[in-house]
């Protein structure tokens, strides 16, 4: 009776430990499907706000482009154009370190290769604008070519940048 006893409790302690073992064998696969949700989520919500802040900038310099071809134009045109392309580099400058933060490594060194290119870009458009203010003109053909070729040099960057973004997202 002893015996069976014995037997009983280790065969009880023996299927506790089984069902044990795998409750928490299921709670960390729970924990890491969750946990790759969440990474998801983060991601897709990085990359959309740089995509967002690439277009931004985009947009600021190409209008700033307008206000320097534009005859009617002046100083505090192209003054005003500066701080608008500054404020949305320091927009996209944000959206792009949380890009690196939040990876993978690949989609990382893409946003930086398309960070080079748009400060390029913007830091051109600024020596633009300063070109403008001291000779009152800015309609300068150097400038626009180079500014042109600049917003050509960015677009394979950013279609890189989407591709490795998509593959990180596992949505290509």
């Amino acid at each position: 009776m002893i015996i069976g006893a014995g037997i009983g409790a280790a065969g009880g302690f023996g299927g506790g430990f089984l069902a044990l073992l795998t409750q928490t064998k299921n709670i960390k696969a729970q924990h890491d499907a969750e946990r790759a949700r969440w990474l998801a989520d983060v991601r897709r919500e990085t990359y959309t706000a740089f995509v967002t802040a690439t277009k931004d900038l985009s947009k600021a310099l190409w209008r700033a482009s307008d206000q320097l071809h534009d005859t009617d134009a002046g100083t505090s045109d192209w003054q005003a154009a500066f701080r608008e392309v500054h404020d949305a580099w320091t927009v996209f400058s944000a959206a792009s370190a949380a890009v690196t933060m939040s990876g993978p490594h690949p989609v990382a060194e893409r946003a930086d290769d398309l960070r080079h290119a748009m400060r390029y870009w913007e830091m051109l458009t600024g020596a633009w604008i300063n070109a403008a203010i001291s000779h009152g003109d800015g309609r300068t053909p150097e400038y626009h070519d180079r500014f042109t070729d600049a917003a050509t040099a960015k677009r394979p960057k950013e279609a890189a940048f989407q591709s490795a973004a998509r593959k990180a997202l596992g949505t290509e």
